[in-house]
């Protein structure tokens, strides 16, 4: 089913005001005057948006003359995406609604160390109990199945965004059409360009879910290609280096599936929120040491995927060994304090790490998590806060990244693109 209204920059632009305007919703004229939009366009693209099924009125609120205006907001619960946190002993899976909100959660233990056809069956297992799992809780809000736009909302699901996820190019957000701009207006806008189909999505994959799901985000950690969708020489684990991993668990899964790095995941996740940042450095301690870099508001992954590679700059130059070859990289260097038991000298290897990226990009904030950060929050906020201050830097240093970040992050992987992200990578 083709749906015009997805199809075009400026309903995105709309959608992603409804969804960060919350369940307060947003009126008509404040779209308006927010998107640069005329008031007969915003009326154009709401109406498309409620007849998929992606918005409905939440309400009236209070105006300064003539009739109250008619609130809307967005449909949480039209679609529903997979986040996938492939890390190197553990496997966490998650369901969201549109909103980006966890409506499931699954885990189990893995090792990377298996090898590619073991690993990526368990992915594939797991994703088909979480959604099953869901389905048959019966926890769903039941307001994308009731009246006549319920088979709408799948169809929007079924054809236009996996393919707008497919095709879904690396750069910035579109900015707004005006309607006295030359050229086509809001209504005219062209397709994006056609790519292939999604197959069937078997049954085992959706069961009885009252919307579609949308795709499946799989966050692993690098070095990997985001634009091909293969892992390169993953740290420890050579043996991961070119297999075709987003392709595989498409075919297994039967949806479209984004593969990115674990921190750049866990970046996007964190740049989507309401008053984030516009940028900053997510730094990332756990099974590894990684950051994702937010810049202008949009993650900066580099055309080979290299960017944010902080565990494995040189702070050592006679240092030990690393997994990656190198000599003191700050990973091995940071990891080796965590396994003596010296929080704090952890804490101060990351910060020096942090305040090298400070001072090359001049981000506006550090954000720290990772399992490990997340064990000791004070003692690393702290740390790296030190370091820096030491160094007259004086970007904020907090904890933001919860358990799931990742995760959280991987299933933003899909939905992005939706409300204007161009910025996810392409899917299988």
């Amino acid at each position: 089913m083709n749906v015009p209204a997805l199809r075009s920059p400026n309903a995105a632009l709309v959608l992603d005001l409804l969804r960060t305007a919350g369940e307060a919703g947003i009126s008509r004229l404040e779209l308006a005057e927010r998107t640069g939009l005329t008031p007969q366009a915003v009326s154009k693209i709401t109406a498309r948006l409620r007849s998929e099924g992606l918005a409905t009125e939440a309400g009236h609120r209070a105006s300064t003359g003539g009739k109250p205006r008619t609130v809307l907001r967005l449909v949480p619960t039209a679609g529903y995406a997979v986040g996938v946190h492939l890390d190197r002993d553990e496997l966490t899976t998650l369901l969201t609604d549109l909103a980006g909100t966890v409506v499931a959660r699954r885990t189990r233990a893995v090792a990377l160390g298996e090898g590619a056809e073991p690993v990526l069956a368990a992915v594939a297992e797991e994703v088909r109990a979480l959604t099953a799992g869901f389905a048959a809780s019966g926890t769903y809000a039941s307001e994308a199945t009731a009246g006549p736009r319920a088979d709408h909302a799948r169809g929007f699901t079924a054809g236009s965004h996996r393919d707008q996820v497919r095709n879904s190019a690396p750069g910035p957000r579109a900015d707004p059409v005006p309607d006295s701009a030359p050229g086509p207006r809001v209504d005219d806008v062209p397709d994006s360009v056609p790519g292939p189909r999604a197959d069937p999505v078997p049954d085992s994959v959706t069961g009885s879910l009252p919307a579609p799901v949308l795709g499946v985000g799989v966050a692993m950690p690098g070095p990997l290609d985001h634009r091909a969708g293969v892992p390169g020489r993953v740290t420890g684990f050579p043996e991961w280096d070119g297999h075709p991993v987003r392709e595989e668990l498409a075919r297994r899964i039967g949806l479209p599936v984004v593969l990115d790095k674990d921190t750049n995941a866990a970046a996007l996740g964190l740049a989507v929120r309401p008053a984030a940042p516009s940028s900053f450095a997510y730094v990332h301690l756990g099974t590894g040491l990684g950051a994702g870099l937010v810049l202008g508001g949009a993650p900066l992954r580099g055309d080979r995927t290299g960017a944010g590679e902080l565990g494995h700059q040189t702070v050592q130059l006679d240092g030990p060994v690393c997994g990656c070859g190198g000599r003191g990289c700050l990973e091995v260097l940071c990891l080796a304090a965590v396994a003596r038991g010296e929080g704090a000298e952890a804490a101060r290897i990351l910060g020096a790490g942090a305040a090298n990226v400070v001072r090359l990009l001049d981000i506006d904030e550090v954000l720290l998590g990772g399992r490990l950060v997340l064990a000791a929050p004070e003692v690393f906020a702290g740390g790296v806060r030190e370091v820096l201050a030491g160094l007259g830097l004086t970007a904020p240093v907090r904890v933001a990244g919860d358990r799931d970040a990742v995760a959280e992050g991987a299933a933003w992987l899909v939905l992005a693109p939706l409300f204007g992200g161009g910025s996810a990578p392409r899917a299988a």
